[in-house]
């Protein structure tokens, strides 16, 4: 039988399908991808998955209003009586409560094709439709998203728009991690990557003398070929140690005074705060050692160390996941503007280096092919992370980046792309949440959580059935992804199940413009192309590219450093900032009045970690992280992450102390709990880890018992993260602040049942 090979893209990687026989039976990587990620290895089993969802369905007991459990029963129909079934819904539903009772929920990791991008479509389609409640920020970085305008004016260097590593390979001395450089999280970005490169920059960097610090609970933030100075430190801490370096540099006079008086605003405030002119504590490194659990000396040394040569301070995503996320930013700004590199090559801040695979890329600055997203008519969304308080409190207010809003009440969800049930924080709220709505609608391609809590399920196809451009404004290279195998099932792209939505809606001209799916990946090809053009960058035309299966994007003839043209100019390049400078403080803030964000960077405790009272009842801090063998939640069911998993559970780390102290040992299943609920882990004994820590990965299938005690049963963390905004500023997720503790499981191990697809009823 003739093997095919067909060129695509994954968030984890460019690739070439091999097809037999109407079978994928190989993903093959991309030939300049030095380091490939072994997650192409599960597309073709997660394409011919039994979990695939094969035909429309809808949930028994929809009608009758009964709960969704989760576990329900569906009953399969065509094509026809579910889309009648939803434009019915969405029209009863717009007329009867308006179009603010509708929700259009999305998370944009579900492929990395651009025009098949579900978040763009859900929006699209709903958009046109009349409008909906849309969502705003992102999980990944929602606190820094609203936090940076306001003191730096963009949160573009939040998206991997950083002073490229070029420049830190030739002129940065000392980079200091806070949040780690985990090399994991290197195989993924958005709108997937031809070539995997963190490392081998850090291996550069390391051979042109480059010291590194990682501060982190656990050693394996920081690689072991670095040679890095490992800070254990406390979670949840780091603007204290960033705080306690600034007052170091103050009192021992090191920090910038011409770079503070010319870039720079509020820095007097910052430094009457330091100096504990209005609260009596000075925040110094004693100060601050009783917070970290780092040594006093420690702290003086690296503020010396970082005002002595060219340094780089960067910061992790997950550093502002936490409450009061926004502090650990702000002070990082403050630090960098204090030590004077802000705008010089190799120096200054950056963030997201070790979150994902292009930050600090070289890169010809293009946007990356998309659709367009039109204006939204209902003129209503809420923070992304705010979906469960959204559900439970109907007309409850709540306040947001200088505006206080209402709560909808919403009586229908339509999602499409992403699983709440994996990324939203305290999952049996989320679950208790879930049951307000009238109407759940889900487009998925297996029966996840999130689409067997759903009462219409629409089988969508994944990348490898349909024909799409892919790539991002983070990667040098823009992908053809071929159609390689017919669709699984009855599914159907969501373009053409929002076509035939908008069509009985009455606006599928307006959802098309006249275009189907190839004619969609020339008008964005087109539009990318034509930006390159006005750049003097060449792109092949677009059958050219198609025939290929890619096109890379020259190198930038110079190497990119964050705000050189503020530092060389700060007048004429002044910053979007009401003062045109760094605001070391806000006067905006100030006037919005948050105490849960104060105008300038602080050390504000967290609601749960481990310097607490709550700790004496929960002593061990829950860090949560991105798994190295799926994508969030993405291929769970894949033998390349159950591979990973113990007794058919996710693994929890723990300290080799905490372990005796509990009587667990590596390999034992253990109950995870704490007052929002609890989940069955396997034990995995860690030294490399601080004490009084544990850790998880995040997106094992969500798998509740439901009886006695909604126990979940695969190892999902989210069961016992807190559900609470970073601050009343950015409503930002607050998943890093939560503790736990754990205990040897005793009883009789319980199924896991994530991955067995939901039982069919007759069809009447």
């Amino acid at each position: 039988m003739t093997i095919t090979r067909y060129p695509s893209l994954a968030h984890w990687g460019a690739f070439s399908a091999l097809v037999e026989n109407g079978r994928v039976i190989k993903c093959e990587p991309f030939a300049r991808d030095a380091a490939p990620s072994p997650m192409l290895a599960a597309i073709p089993e997660m394409v011919h998955s039994p979990l695939r969802i094969s035909r429309p369905a809808i949930r028994e007991g929809w009608r009758e209003g009964r709960p969704r459990s989760g576990a329900d029963r569906f009953r399969e129909v065509d094509w026809d009586e579910a889309l009648d079934l939803v434009a019915g819904e969405l029209t009863r539903v717009r007329g009867a409560f308006g179009d603010t009772a509708i929700f259009g929920g999305s998370y944009g990791w579900s492929s990395a094709g651009r025009v098949h991008h579900a978040r763009t479509l859900v929006r699209r389609f709903l958009f046109q439709g009349g409008g909906c409640v849309d969502q705003v920020g992102n999980y990944s970085w929602g606190a820094a998203q609203f936090l940076l305008p306001h003191v730096i004016g963009t949160y573009q260097p939040v998206t991997g728009r950083v002073t490229d590593w070029n420049s830190v390979v030739k002129h940065t001395r000392l980079v200091l991690a806070f949040g780690g450089l985990r090399l994991e999280n290197s195989q993924v970005t958005s709108g997937g990557t031809g070539s995997h490169v963190l490392k081998a920059w850090l291996d550069r960097a390391k051979a042109a003398g480059v010291e590194f610090v990682v501060v982190s609970p656990t050693r394996s933030d920081a690689p072991a070929f670095l040679g890095a100075q490992w800070l254990s430190i406390r979670p949840n801490t780091d603007t204290a140690l960033m705080l306690a370096m600034a007052h170091t540099l103050v009192v021992e006079g090191r920090h910038h005074t011409a770079f503070l008086d010319r870039y720079c605003t509020g820095f007097d405030v910052l430094r009457r705060y330091l100096m504990g002119d209005n609260d009596g504590t000075p925040k110094s490194a004693d100060w601050a050692a009783a917070i970290c659990n780092i040594d006093a000396g420690t702290i003086r040394d690296l503020a010396r160390r970082a005002s002595g040569t060219r340094s780089l301070i960067t910061c992790s995503w997950s550093l502002q996941r936490a409450h009061h996320g926004e502090q650990p930013y702000w002070a990082a700004i403050a630090l960098a503007a204090m030590l004077g590199g802000i705008g010089l090559p190799g120096g200054g801040f950056a963030f997201g280096h070790g979150s994902l695979n292009g930050v600090g890329v070289p890169r010809m600055d293009l946007p990356g092919p998309e659709i367009s997203t039109p204006r939204n008519p209902a003129n209503s969304a809420i923070p992304v992370a705010r979906v469960a308080d959204m559900l439970l409190d109907p007309g409850g207010s709540y306040e947001f980046n200088g505006r206080t809003a209402a709560y909808p009440d919403i009586r229908l969800v339509y999602w499409a792309g992403g699983n709440p049930f994996h990324h939203h924080q305290d999952l049996n709220r989320l679950r208790r949440a879930w049951q307000r709505p009238e109407t759940i609608i889900v487009h998925d391609s297996w029966w996840t959580p999130t689409a067997r809590h759903a009462d219409i399920v629409l089988p969508a196809t994944t990348s490898l059935e349909r024909n799409d451009v892919g790539g991002s404004s983070r990667d040098p290279f823009v992908f053809a992804m071929h159609r390689a195998i017919a669709p699984v099932g009855q599914s159907r792209n969501d373009f053409d199940i929002f076509r035939d939505l908008a069509s009985r809606c009455g606006y599928e001209e307006a959802f098309t413009e006249g275009r189907d799916e190839m004619a969609w990946c020339r008008s964005i090809y087109h539009r990318m192309r034509s930006a390159g053009a006005e750049k003097n960058v060449a792109l092949p035309d677009f059958d050219s590219f198609w025939a290929e299966g890619f096109a890379d994007l020259p190198l930038p003839a110079d190497d990119f450093v964050l705000f050189d043209e503020f530092r060389r100019d700060p007048v004429r390049h002044r910053l979007g900032t009401p003062s045109g400078r760094i605001e070391i403080a806000s006067e905006t803030i100030a006037g919005f009045g948050y105490a849960d964000c104060p105008p300038h960077p602080a050390w504000l405790a967290p609601a749960e970690w481990l310097g607490g009272a709550s700790a004496a009842r929960w002593p061990l801090h829950l860090v949560t992280h991105q798994p190295g063998d799926r994508l969030h939640s993405q291929m769970d069911p894949a033998s390349v992450s159950r591979g990973h998993k113990v007794h058919g559970r996710e693994q929890i780390r723990i300290h080799p102390r905490d372990a005796e102290q509990r009587n667990i040992k590596t390999g034992d299943v253990v109950r995870v709990f704490n007052d929002r609920g609890a989940c069955l882990a396997a034990a995995h004994v860690d030294a490399a880890l601080s004490s009084h820590v544990v850790m998880m990965a995040t997106g094992a299938w969500y798998d509740p018992a439901n009886a006695p005690d909604d126990l979940e049963r695969h190892g999902n963390p989210n069961v016992l993260t807190l559900d609470i905004g970073t601050s009343r500023l950015t409503q930002g997720p607050s998943a890093l602040s939560a503790l736990v503790d754990i205990e040897r499981w005793s009883g009789p191990l319980p199924p896991v049942n994530a991955w067995t697809p939901p039982a069919f009823c007759a069809d009447r």
